[in-house]
């Protein structure tokens, strides 16, 4: 089992919402603990597919209600912290997938590069040097959440 980070936009479109909703199952199928910023979007997406497959989904809230967290959330933590909590939750899991891409998701991606923690991409931020090179340690980029979840599969049998 691993702690697994979900990261994207609250405002996804329809394509991203479905990848996130898809891979939050095959989380959940896999037993891992999906970790997420708790509230809507991709966030409510990937809660939603784990929660339906039977798994556990911890939301680090921005605010301090509770009662803020998307209903697919099994354990919510009011951090307080606004987008600091970003740290929170990078520092809390064995991987990071993003799906799409906003400023919280790519200063969630940025923290996880920067801390050691790989990065799975579905549609999102990918760190190139100026010359267009990705860089070695940053996110890899995938096409779907089938090959999210197949790549993190090899991540973790690593």
């Amino acid at each position: 089992m691993a702690h697994v980070g979900v990261v994207g936009p609250s405002s996804a479109d329809e394509r991203e919402l479905d990848e996130a909703e898809s891979l939050g199952r095959g989380l959940a199928e896999r037993g891992h603990v999906v970790v997420c910023g708790g509230l809507g979007g991709v966030m409510e997406a990937v809660a939603r597919g784990s929660a339906r497959a039977g798994g556990t989904v911890l939301g680090l809230l921005p605010g301090t209600d509770r009662a803020d967290a998307n209903p697919y959330v099994t354990v919510a933590v009011p951090t307080g912290l606004g987008e600091l909590r970003n740290g929170l939750l990078v520092r809390s899991c064995d991987v990071v997938v993003s799906v799409g891409g906003s400023w919280g998701t790519l200063s969630e991606t940025a923290l996880a590069v920067r801390t050691g923690v790989p990065v799975i991409a579905i549609s999102g931020w990918i760190l190139t040097t100026r010359d267009g090179r990705e860089i070695d340690d940053g996110p890899r980029s995938v096409s779907s959440a089938g090959s999210a979840l197949d790549l993190l599969d090899r991540m973790l049998d690593a």
